[in-house]
């Protein structure tokens, strides 16, 4: 949740000030997610970092239009990115869009019960993290709260790269242990 206001306040900077160095961070965090993104739904390498990068273009021109209250930085580029490509797909197409393809499909709404149990899994899990030595709360942060590969971690804390893969193993063996541990968790 931190993440996400972060990247959010650093679209109102651009936003507002037309901060230079909050657009250099969101086009280094979102361009790659969302060249990913795109080629998953279908687009080859070249089609996804065009896109990609109008996205970007256009947080860079169009920063005000965000709205925090609304949705999250991440909701809203990869929504711009999602409407870029099928505009891409409608000017590619001659004849009628088939209206089973994928991309055009909206997106299901979550399931409650589904939802509120991922909350509280999340809830579970967050408490488990804070009951780890703290070298392996650390490199499980930089993992998959900051997004550091191993060698990305390996490089920023001085560790040797075998040491943040044996952390990481570790900490994941801890806290499998704690969340079945926890009653209040279904880990079916």
């Amino acid at each position: 949740m931190a993440q996400a206001q972060y990247f959010s306040g650093l679209i109102v900077k651009v936003a507002a000030e037309r901060d230079k160095t909050a657009f250099v961070e969101l086009f280094d965090h979102f361009a790659p997610r969302l060249k990913g993104y795109l080629m998953n739904q279908g687009a080859d390498g070249a089609l996804a970092e065009e896109i990609a990068q109008d996205v970007m273009v256009t947080l860079w021109r169009k920063a005000e239009l965000f709205d925090p209250k609304k949705s999250s930085a991440s909701t809203w580029l990869y929504r711009i990115a999602r409407n870029r490509r099928i505009d891409r797909l409608r000017r590619q197409k001659t004849a009628e869009l088939d209206p089973e393809e994928p991309a055009l499909q909206p997106t299901p709404l979550p399931d409650v019960a589904d939802e509120m149990d991922a909350r509280l899994r999340e809830e579970r899990v967050r408490a488990a993290l804070t009951k780890l030595p703290d070298e392996q709360k650390e490199v499980v942060r930089l993992a998959f709260f900051a997004g550091q590969s191993h060698s990305e971690i390996s490089e920023s804390t001085g560790l040797p790269l075998g040491t943040v893969k044996s952390r990481i193993r570790l900490a994941f063996g801890r806290l499998r242990q704690l969340i079945e541990a926890d009653e209040a968790v279904d880990v079916d």
